[in-house]
Parts: structure tokens; C-alpha cells; sequence
């Protein structure tokens, strides 16, 4: 099963992303981001080339464990209701 490695940034966003792909297209349905600790605005393109690849397939992908520094980058640019059900870590407080 795919799981992105510590960072997902502008410097391995199009690897991540064909892994990624390759999941999807396999038929994983989740992403979880567990390990994955260095971010910036790469990973939020990466994870709506990911929603957007599992549409095409007739299927949705979930994005489990996404460290709060990506919650927030998803946040600041207003795209949570298009990455949504997107699982937060479980000991993040929940709303």
C-alpha cells in the first residue's frame, strides 16, 4: 500500500504524485499520512491531482493522519470542501 514518505514538498511532488496515481489506479482507496512531516503548497496540488484521478476511476480516495501543517495549507486555500472526508490524526481534538 502507498503511504508518502516524511516530506511531500515541491522537490519529490512529482514522484509522490505518480505513486500516488499508480494506488489509485490499483484501487487504493486511502492515503494515510502518518510519517509525513514536511509540507508546503505541492502537497495540496498533489492531494487534488489525487482526488481528482480517483473521480476518474468511479471512486473516492480518503486522506487519513494528515499532519496539522497540511490541514492548515488546505485551509488557507479554502479547498477543504473539495479534499473532503479528509481524516484528521486521532489525537488532534475533533470539532
Amino acid at each position: 500500500m502507498f503511504q508518502p514518505d516524511h516530506s511531500l514538498t515541491f522537490g519529490n511532488a512529482k514522484a509522490v504524485l505518480q505513486a500516488g496515481l499508480q494506488a489509485i489506479a490499483d484501487g487504493q482507496t486511502s492515503i494515510d499520512f502518518t510519517g509525513v512531516t514536511t509540507v508546503d503548497s505541492s502537497a495540496v496540488a498533489t492531494l487534488l491531482a489525487w482526488r481528482r484521478a480517483a473521480a476518474a476511476h468511479s471512486t473516492s480516495i480518503a486522506f487519513e493522519n494528515m499532519p496539522e501543517n497540511l490541514r492548515s495549507l488546505v485551509a488557507l486555500y479554502d479547498v477543504s470542501a473539495l479534499l473532503s472526508p479528509v481524516s484528521s490524526r486521532s489525537d488532534l481534538p475533533h470539532h
